[in-house]
């Protein structure tokens, strides 16, 4: 069934065995996840020869970087749509000239993230690093504390959406950030400078 293939324990399973470049993981991998990929690209991108053109690509990033995947910083499925969003958004860059891109197509957090010029989640968890480091300083978080901060920076949600995801007063959940925050400079720091 294919829902049971998209379970995070087992995408976990076939990632680990795409960093040894187990071809017979990477197409159940890509079995398992490229309906649900496609449909995500086709949303941004909406030809779907482009769609198919950027799920190929991202795939082939994942085949590539399959060892930069750590788990304490997303859920598997999460890393994979990222780059999936990522490469649709370079896409549609590379072909700014040629694509008029019609705002009403777009939700307002896909236009902003296109013209935004912050490094995208994929480069920055290139930086291995430095992506080390933090995963290695959100890793000494409590959970609760791990998840606010990951909901509010990777999934991008106000606070008060935070507070509506986790069911708690949006007042913990900005004190939980902030005093996250505060534990995470801290670490870096002392990483930083050892």
């Amino acid at each position: 069934m294919p829902s049971q293939d998209l379970q995070p324990e087992q995408l976990k399973i076939w990632l680990a065995a795409v960093v040894r470049k187990d071809a017979v993981a990477f197409r159940a991998l890509y079995d398992a996840a490229s309906p649900k990929l496609f449909g995500f690209a086709l949303r941004i991108l909406v030809k779907h020869e482009w769609a198919e053109e950027v799920l190929q690509e991202s795939f082939v990033s994942i085949w590539n970087n399959a060892d930069s995947y750590q788990a304490s910083l997303a859920a598997p499925m999460t890393w994979i749509t990222t780059i999936v969003r990522n490469k649709a958004f370079d896409f549609l860059r590379r072909t700014d000239g040629a694509v008029e891109i019609d705002a009403d197509t777009f939700d307002k957090e896909v236009m902003d993230a296109m013209e935004s010029a912050d490094p995208t989640p994929l480069e920055a968890l290139q930086l291995t690093a430095d992506a080390k480091a933090l995963a290695h300083c959100l890793a000494r978080l409590e959970a609760m504390q791990r998840q606010a901060i990951a909901l509010s920076f990777y999934h991008d949600l106000s606070h008060s959406e935070v507070a509506a995801q986790l069911q708690l007063p949006i007042g913990t959940v900005k004190t939980w950030i902030r005093r996250g925050l505060e534990r995470l400079k801290s670490c870096l720091g002392k990483l930083g400078s050892a």
